[in-house]
């Protein structure tokens, strides 16, 4: 459902935020090796989210990435994927028909339609801390 490019962002995000609450800044490379994810394609899908102030990014040689503590509790996983792949991924049709709506529905489109919209809920219910702290913890992965 959601692109490699989102993907990859919501697990980068989680490794800083879990890095974050140890008092670390996280380096690009870091940030690669612990989510499986390509260290160009890290960097180019980590400068918006920067820009968007859910990141904060350091230049330089102590530079990196990390979250801002006051800010963690807030910081829903929609955002991240609002930033990546837009509002569109919750009302796109699930065929790929550009016209898909309740007056010329697609096949699956009222099968779909509560599943984005549960997806949209739960995704604005859950914060980056709390996906930090379930990998910390052990209960959940960003790579298997």
């Amino acid at each position: 459902m959601f692109s490699k490019a989102c993907e990859y962002a919501i697990k980068s995000v989680i490794y800083i935020a879990q890095e974050a609450l140890a008092g670390k800044k996280t380096n690009v490379k870091q940030i690669s090796e612990a989510t499986d994810a390509p260290e160009a394609f890290v960097a180019k899908i980590l400068q918006p989210l920067s820009k968007k102030g859910i990141l904060i990014s350091n230049k330089g040689k102590q530079g990196g990435f990390t979250v801002d503590l006051d800010k963690i509790e807030h910081i829903k996983i929609i955002e991240i994927v609002l930033a990546t792949d837009g509002e569109e991924i919750f009302t796109r049709c699930a065929f790929g028909l550009e016209k898909c709506s309740s007056e010329k529905p697609c096949p699956f489109h009222f099968k779909y339609k509560p599943i984005r919209e549960g997806l949209k809920s739960s995704l604005a219910e859950i914060s980056i801390y709390d996906m930090a702290l379930k990998t910390e913890q052990g209960e959940a992965f960003l790579k298997l």
